[in-house]
């Protein structure tokens, strides 16, 4: 079913799709002159905490984890990039290293645009600038419900929220009365949630006997989100 009306799915959101969408002709093609595309294997790092960047990232194919990571290495996973989002032009904007880390949570096609091309086009579009500029807005607005979350919710409810948006996240030519499976490790889900493995097995266990999720191996199968909506008590 839709979230249309019953979940505000843009508030954890980025929106880097449409970045790049319906730019001039010679922009877009100045864009991606001299791009790659590489194909990066699951768990695979596309760029660390620290590093210069030297370009920005495209994803064709797949989906990407954003994190931290903290004194005892243990990753603090913040967001998940999907098929069409852009991934580490904020180090660029802002002239310095990468402020997180990014790798595949599958095995993702990864195209290459090179930092001088970006900047580029960036300076000879307004149209570029202005959606840039709109998105970092958002994204902090993003995150800034995410700190909330962190503070305010139970684990229980951090867990229902961040299966309804991963959800999303899996959906694939969609249509209503479609399954989603949701193929995510249960540590990355842990990560995600902020919580340990353990509690991420338990309470997807007291989901599956509500009658709210199905597993099938690691995938998970989210078989009544209006339940998940009112567990993760949003307003």
């Amino acid at each position: 079913m839709s979230l249309a009306g019953i979940f505000p799915i843009e508030k954890w959101d980025f929106e880097s799709k449409s970045i790049l969408k319906d730019l001039p002709g010679d922009l877009y093609e100045k864009l991606l002159t001299d791009t790659k595309e590489q194909t990066y294997k699951k768990g695979e790092i596309i760029f660390r905490e620290g590093a210069f960047p030297t370009g920005i990232f495209y994803i064709s194919k797949g989906r990407v984890k954003k994190y931290k990571v903290d004194k005892e290495s243990r990753e603090h996973i913040f967001y998940v990039a999907n098929t069409g989002e852009l991934i580490g032009y904020h180090a660029i904007l802002a002239r310095d290293r990468y402020p997180d880390f990014a790798a595949t949570l599958e095995e993702s096609k990864i195209i290459f645009i090179p930092k001088e091309n970006f900047l580029e086009v960036m300076n000879q579009s307004t149209i570029l600038t202005n959606r840039l500029l709109k998105t970092l807005s958002h994204e902090f607005a993003v995150l800034t419900n995410s700190v909330t979350l962190f503070s305010h919710k139970s684990v229980r409810e951090r867990m229902a929220l961040q299966l309804i948006v991963l959800r999303e996240k899996y959906k694939v030519d969609f249509k209503e009365g479609m399954t989603v499976e949701i193929n995510m490790s249960r540590d990355d889900l842990a990560n995600l949630v902020g919580t340990a493995r353990e509690n991420v097995i338990r309470i997807l266990t007291e989901y599956k006997e509500e009658g709210i999720v199905e597993t099938k191996g690691r995938k998970i199968i989210i078989t009544d989100v209006n339940k998940l909506i009112a567990i993760a008590d949003y307003h």
